[in-house]
């Protein structure tokens, strides 16, 4: 079976790019170019009738620039700080750029609350559900403003997953600064081999996942694997690419083989929520 040839066919696409794929690396001032084809790209996706969901990192990054912090925040409060500046900010030039193509798009915040208590789970459900009724493309952040440590998801691999879990998603993309899952860190070691297939997530693999230290991000590939996990025993196909060419996106859905495709391999046991509460990921 030709596992890249059923991406064609995907109906729920919840695409999660990071701030190191949305920023220019030498000055950390958003990248434009990307951004706008960015939008170009699941606004075509919409048009083919796909419901297309774009969990976006770049609050605290876009925020940090604007108030002329040089390094990433450490302290809690400085960080929802510039998320309180930076989130304004990033969806302002979200809407405008979805507008130049006349799609509408929608922010929905979230924290882990949205998911454990029952009221605000179904609700955003219903949101998310009544977006695609009307055409809207959600824009989907964790609350960084608010949020705790008991309250937050910690990085946005992990967030997005769980958003694939919430609504049906058939297919995640997550577009990283590497290709995708490598036999060894391939920045330090030049024999790594990229690997394009994943049909289970097993010991083996999980050992070879290695945090990332860019300053940008806080995931890591141990936290793409993680999201993998929860994609997949939900019933979504999950791929890693490489968001330096966000073209990638309309690479995969045609069944190019790019990144690491990890396949579907549905949990009838597995519950989001008890994830959450528990942090056990699905085995």
């Amino acid at each position: 079976m030709n596992y890249r040839e059923l991406l064609k066919d995907k109906k729920r696409i919840v695409v999660k790019i990071g701030s190191a794929s949305l920023t220019n690396p030498n000055t950390n001032c958003l990248n434009l170019g990307k951004m706008e084809i960015l939008v170009r790209i699941l606004t075509d996706l919409r048009g083919q009738g796909k419901d297309v969901v774009l969990v976006t990192s770049g609050a605290i990054a876009v925020g940090r620039k604007a108030l002329g912090l040089k390094e990433r925040p450490t302290e809690r409060s400085v960080k929802q700080a510039c998320a309180a500046v930076g989130q304004a900010r990033l969806m302002m030039l979200y809407q405008k750029l979805f507008a130049e193509y006349s799609q509408i798009a929608a922010q929905i915040l979230m924290t882990k609350y949205t998911m454990i208590n029952e009221i605000s789970r179904m609700n955003a459900q219903n949101t998310f559900h009544e977006l695609f009724q009307m055409g809207v493309i959600p824009i989907v952040n964790e609350n960084d403003t608010v949020s705790t440590d008991e309250l937050e998801f910690g990085d946005n691999d992990t967030l997005s997953a769980i958003v694939t879990a919430l609504v049906g998603g058939d297919l995640l993309i997550l577009l990283s600064d590497i290709d995708g899952l490598y036999t060894d860190d391939p920045h330090q070691n030049k024999d790594a081999k990229l690997i394009t297939f994943v049909p289970e997530i097993n010991d083996k693999l999980n050992a070879m996942a290695k945090s990332s230290t860019n300053h940008l991000g806080t995931g890591g590939m141990v936290t793409k694997i993680s999201a993998a996990k929860i994609a997949t025993a939900s019933g979504a196909d999950m791929v890693i690419a490489n968001g330096n060419d966000v073209h990638h996106i309309d690479d995969i859905i045609k069944g190019k083989e790019v990144g690491t495709l990890f396949t579907a391999n549905k949990n009838t046991d597995f519950n989001i929520l008890d994830y959450i509460k528990t942090k056990q990921y699905p085995s």
